[in-house]
C-alpha cells in the first residue's frame, strides 16, 4: 500500500481486496462464496443442536479477531464459543511446551467430533495456527482457515473452507478476516 494513499482510496482498496477474497475447498478448488458461507452458518447453527463448540484461534491481531468473534457469537446468537487466548493458559503451555504447541494442546484436550475451528492467521505461516489446525483434523473438526500474504501459504489448505485474502499488509488482511466472520455472526443473527 502507498503510504501516502488518501482515506477515499484506502476504502476502496479494502472494498476491492473483500471482493477478491478466494474461497477453496479442501481439494484446493475454488468455492462459491455464497455456498460456502450457506455451509458455514448450517455448521455453526447445528453447534447450538449438538452441543458443540465453535473454537477461534489467532495470535496478535488474530487473537483479538479471535476473542472478539468468540464473545460475539456466544453473547449475541448464543453460539457455544471459545477464544484459546487466557494469559495464564498461553504464557503456562508456551512455558512448558513451547509456543508452537500453545493452542495445540488445548485442541487436543478440549476439542471434540463435530466442533468447529476458526484458524486466523494473517501469513498463514505461524508454526502454533498449523500445530492447533493439525490437531483439529486429528479430533475430526470441521476447520475454516482465514488468512493472507502468500498464496501458497499452508493454512490456506488445511481447512474444510479456506477464505485467502491477497494482501501483504496485516492491517488490510485483519480488516478482511474481521468483516468475513462478522458477516457470518450478522447472517446467523439475521436468521439469513
Amino acid at each position: 500500500m502507498n503510504n501516502k494513499m488518501k482515506p477515499v482510496e484506502y476504502f476502496k482498496h479494502i472494498h476491492n481486496l473483500l471482493q477478491k477474497t478466494l474461497v477453496t475447498g479442501t481439494d484446493g478448488r475454488a468455492a462459491s462464496l455464497d455456498n460456502s458461507f450457506r455451509s458455514i452458518i448450517k455448521r455453526v447453527v447445528n453447534l447450538k443442536e449438538k452441543n458443540d463448540k465453535l473454537i477461534f484461534i489467532g495470535n496478535g491481531g488474530s487473537a483479538s479477531i479471535a476473542s472478539h468473534m468468540a464473545t460475539d457469537f456466544l453473547k449475541n446468537a448464543g453460539i457455544p464459543a471459545i477464544a484459546f487466548n487466557d494469559a495464564s493458559l498461553i504464557t503456562c503451555l508456551s512455558n512448558d511446551l513451547g509456543y508452537e504447541n500453545v493452542f495445540k494442546k488445548p485442541v487436543e484436550l478440549l476439542a471434540g467430533k463435530g466442533d468447529l475451528l476458526v484458524a486466523i492467521s494473517s501469513s498463514g505461516r505461524s508454526a502454533n495456527i498449523l500445530q492447533a489446525t493439525q490437531a483439529a483434523k486429528v479430533k475430526s473438526c470441521f476447520i475454516i482457515t482465514l488468512s493472507g500474504f502468500d498464496s501458497d501459504n499452508p493454512l490456506r489448505v488445511m481447512g474444510d473452507i479456506n477464505f485467502y485474502v491477497k494482501s501483504g499488509s496485516y492491517g488490510h488482511v485483519e480488516i478482511a478476516h474481521l468483516t468475513i466472520c462478522h458477516c457470518l455472526l450478522d447472517m446467523i443473527i439475521e436468521k439469513w
